[in-house]
């Protein structure tokens, strides 16, 4: 079984042509050997501008394919009161009870230890749902920030243990390797990784971060330096959940590299079938508690 813990639908904002509704998410699970998927919102959060798509919309398209779809739902930390004091409760028990299974996907453009965050990041473990989040340290646009060494994600690991982080995004992934320029942050780093990143020592130390290995940033975090890549696949297999990212309907037929990558690891018997079926689909199924 293959679980994707990371796509999307809706109406991509840019040129507002391109539109990936739900049959055609499922066209391309089926084209991909894909057997369920976790979709995720945007439109809670302003910066995400760029599709519309809301936990209204997650839960609607999820009920129409329930045995393939997983639904997560998304909270702004400012929505409300927009203090660190506001109370989720209310809207984490709908969620849950219409069968949302995590929160996210989390891109706002604060500071990954906001206050305001810190309070929704806790609330969220209350619930049990891990938080998908999205970080790009860039001044503008979408993503949450951090400094050089993620100490503010380090002091949401400590300050949240309950609750469980899904890593993601190109600030995220470019820490995996220990020399990261400041002008390759918020990109897609190229060449050898040296050890000793900051991605790896937090997954190591804290029980309660793990990873998404979805879109180009994770395509390039484990490719750029192939050898380095499997090592990192094998020691982080039980924490290390299998995803897409793809957005565009256009992607049914020309695929996506993280796809074409796991297709030659695995037809060049470089990755251990066990290890394998963990990043597919166990550990999501252990960390999602999905009962089939």
């Amino acid at each position: 079984m293959i679980i994707d813990v990371h796509t999307h639908i809706g109406l991509v904002v840019k040129d507002r042509k391109e539109f990936m509704d739900v049959t055609s998410l499922i066209i391309k699970m089926d084209a991909w050997g894909i057997d369920k998927a976790c979709v995720l919102g945007l439109s809670e959060t302003p910066e995400a501008v760029y599709r519309e798509s809301d936990t209204e919309d997650v839960i609607s398209a999820c009920l129409k394919f329930p045995d393939r779809l997983i639904p997560f739902c998304l909270i702004d930390p400012r929505f409300g009161s927009n203090n660190q004091k506001m109370d989720f409760t209310y809207l984490f028990e709908e969620y849950a009870s219409r069968g949302c299974k995590g929160i996210g996907e989390l891109l706002p453009k604060m500071e990954f230890d906001d206050p305001r965050c810190l309070n929704l990041y806790r609330q969220a473990g209350k619930f049990k749902m891990p938080v998908l989040f999205d970080m790009n340290s860039s001044k503008y646009g979408y993503g949450l920030i951090d400094d050089p060494g993620l100490p503010k994600l380090e002091k949401a690991l400590q300050k949240c243990p309950q609750t469980v982080f899904i890593g993601h995004g190109p600030t995220f992934w470019a820490e995996i390797s220990a020399d990261v320029p400041e002008s390759e942050r918020c990109g897609y780093p190229k060449g050898p990784i040296k050890k000793g990143g900051t991605v790896p020592k937090l997954m190591k130390k804290y029980e309660n971060l793990w990873a998404d290995i979805s879109a180009g940033s994770g395509y390039n975090a484990l490719s750029r330096d192939p050898e380095f890549g499997l090592k990192f696949l094998k020691q982080f297999q039980d924490k290390l959940l299998f995803g897409t990212d793809s957005c565009l309907r256009s992607d049914i037929e020309k695929g996506v590299p993280v796809v074409r990558f796991f297709k030659k690891i695995l037809e060049d018997k470089l990755l251990p079938e066990e290890t394998w079926q963990k990043i597919a689909s166990k550990n999501a199924k252990r960390i999602l508690k999905l009962v089939r």
